[in-house]
């Protein structure tokens, strides 16, 4: 079987395998949701018992437990996750999408920051290991994977906006707004990303044909660019997948402390609420993202290093 056959069939599995997961993930949600006490509507003790039984049917929250499954998976396939119980003359997939473009952007710039800062400083680190450079990268770097995102939020808070009033403390829409809650939620992939970098590209300097391009008298700039580089950056993609996913889709607590309404503040507050479609079409799609930015991922890596067999990434 040729390479582009095979190529052609790990896809195909991976591409299956990434459906069966996120069917056990709507399944489990789904599931979980519902075997929670109370319901969306238990809290409103303002209406009469009438009241909410007809909201209960308007709803079919009163058909027994496979039938709300099997309508709420079809609906699923159809890309309708339902109305939401809380926001009225609101369904879940306006939510979504008035939510993502605002978590996505404050996501990619997060992302962006992430890369343009931590592999750079990883092979900073690297070419000057146990100098004062890789000590002050490695110190950085445990404190970004040390401290929660929401305790750099705050001290970003505290210094920039209430002691020197340079950026706006919250709220969204203009792009100074955007620069303390993406360096906040870039602190962990950076360090986890400089990390990664500096200990790969230490392996890679360490390979005869690094010794090799050295003897040959090539530069540090050629043997970093063509020789290293490439291979030193495996371990990074392999970590972009759950990366990406997780802060383009921007995060529950960042957004509650600066106040974006990105699709984290809708999710706590349906949790609030008791929203339960919010809830679900949240957590679903962030779970579907996630999955599928894996499988893109196992795919570029692939692609990326022909020393792979397709056949032992089968087997193993």
């Amino acid at each position: 079987m040729n390479g582009g056959m095979l190529l052609s069939k790990y896809i195909m599995e991976r591409f299956l395998s990434m459906l069966f997961v996120i069917f056990i993930i709507v399944s489990a949600t789904f599931l979980l949701m519902h075997s929670i006490p109370g319901g969306p509507f238990t809290g409103e003790k303002s209406l009469p018992p009438a009241v909410i039984q007809n909201i209960m049917e308007r709803y079919h929250l009163n058909d027994p437990l496979w039938k709300q499954y099997t309508d709420y998976m079809t609906n699923i396939l159809h890309g309708d996750f339902g109305p939401s119980f809380k926001y009225e003359d609101r369904t879940v997939n306006q939510i979504i999408g008035d939510g993502l473009p605002i978590s996505a952007t404050l996501g990619f710039c997060s992302a962006g920051f992430a890369l343009i800062i931590g592999i750079p400083a990883g092979i900073l680190a690297a070419l000057r290991q146990n100098k004062w450079p890789d000590y002050l990268v490695m110190f950085g770097a445990t404190i970004g994977i040390s401290v929660p995102n929401f305790i750099t939020a705050t001290l970003l808070i505290y210094v920039f906006a209430l002691k020197l009033d340079l950026l706006p403390a919250a709220m969204w829409g203009q792009p100074s707004q955007i620069i303390m809650p993406a360096i906040a939620l870039a602190a962990l992939p950076t360090a986890v990303i400089a990390r990664l970098t500096r200990s790969s590209m230490l392996e890679v300097l360490s390979q005869d044909y690094i010794r090799t391009a050295k003897a040959k008298g090539l530069s540090t700039l050629t043997i970093i660019w063509r020789h290293s580089l490439k291979n030193a950056l495996m371990p990074v993609v392999t970590y972009l997948g759950p990366m990406i996913a997780a802060i383009l889709l921007g995060s529950f607590v960042i957004e509650s402390i600066f106040a974006i309404p990105g699709l984290g503040r809708y999710f706590v507050t349906s949790i609030y609420n008791r929203d339960y479609t919010v809830i679900l079409g949240v957590t679903i799609f962030d779970a579907v993202m996630l999955v599928f930015f894996n499988f893109l991922v196992d795919i570029v890596y692939v692609l990326l290093d022909p020393r792979i067999k397709l056949d032992s990434r089968k087997d193993g």
